[in-house]
């Protein structure tokens, strides 16, 4: 499973020795912070693919994993079965256009992406997690 980290300035996107066997990526994906435009979720990551496969592995409905070459340039996948995805468009300046990882946590994602982060690579879940203030129901009585 792919792990998603995030500094002040990168989204580090770290993969598995099998994904990066499968994606023939020797090293991990990393995007600058300034660069992602939009993080959309989906439930059917197979509907945001574009173009064709440059470099990877791709059975249909199982798993695309790697480089696809669109019109406009270049996408990195990562998609698994039928499982929730996150699609994070990017303003082109980098090595990829858009990148679409299945992941249960692009909510995560999201709302780790609105936080200021530290300047050293923390996981999403934990920045989004650790951010979220919890505050006593009516029926609690605070401590």
């Amino acid at each position: 499973m792919v792990t998603l980290l995030l500094d002040s300035t990168q989204l580090e996107v770290v993969l598995s020795a099998t994904e990066r066997a499968l994606a023939f990526r020797g090293e991990a994906v990393r995007i600058a912070r300034s660069s992602i435009r939009t993080v959309q979720l989906t439930d059917d990551a197979w509907t945001w693919l574009r173009g064709v496969r440059a470099r990877g592995s791709h059975v249909p409905g199982v798993l695309a994993m790697g480089t696809w070459k669109a019109s406009g340039g270049l996408d990195f996948v990562l998609v698994r079965r039928r499982r929730p995805a996150a699609v994070i468009d990017l303003d082109g300046d980098g090595e990829f256009q858009r990148v679409v990882l299945t992941t249960r946590h692009g909510t995560a994602l999201q709302q780790a992406l609105r936080l200021k982060a530290e300047d050293e690579p923390t996981d999403v879940v934990e920045l989004a997690t650790g951010a979220i203030a919890t505050h006593p129901t009516a029926t609690q009585a605070p401590d």
